[in-house]
């Protein structure tokens, strides 16, 4: 094969996997990590979406800040108790567990950042699908009850329940 011709061809190859990346990469891209969660008042909270292992256990750990129309939602593949600790978070937070059809199962309020180990943990009294994490006191000053529904689409990528 002559210069110009393997030059051709090695440019192609470079053309093709820049587009295979960026195909992978835009796929990824539109993952949408942000939805709205709407409260029973109608008041919009945008939470970011914890649905792998590694994002659920990392969840608001080193976060400095978090404004009140901000959380976490954890979404979970089957019902549990799942516990939460607050090792290496920095806020206090009010955090909501949510059955399978998105109804307040159990609220922790104002619960503190963990100053030393161990952590105590936080468990709900009924099994949850998902739980949301909000700024300390938003559960209050939204009059969150038990059994009240929350309403949010999760995005195709997020496998449903």
């Amino acid at each position: 094969m002559n210069q110009p011709a393997l030059w051709r061809r090695g440019l192609l190859m470079v053309v093709l996997s820049l587009t295979v990346f960026s195909q992978l990469y835009c796929q990824a891209g539109r993952r949408d990590k942000f939805i709205k969660v709407y409260l029973p008042s109608g008041r919009e909270i945008t939470a970011e979406l914890a649905v792998s292992p590694a994002e659920r256990e990392r969840g608001l750990m080193f976060r400095e800040s978090l404004e009140p129309d901000q959380g976490m939602l954890f979404v979970f593949e089957e019902e549990d108790l799942y516990s939460f600790w607050m090792k290496n978070t920095l806020i206090p937070l009010d955090i909501i567990w949510l059955n399978s059809h998105r109804q307040i199962v159990h609220i922790e309020k104002n619960v503190p950042p963990c100053a030393q180990d161990p952590c105590p943990g936080y468990r709900p009294r009924q099994p949850a699908l998902y739980v949301l994490e909000l700024k300390a006191g938003q559960a209050e000053a939204n009059n969150l009850q038990l059994y009240q529904r929350l309403s949010f689409i999760l995005p195709d990528w997020v496998k449903k329940k």
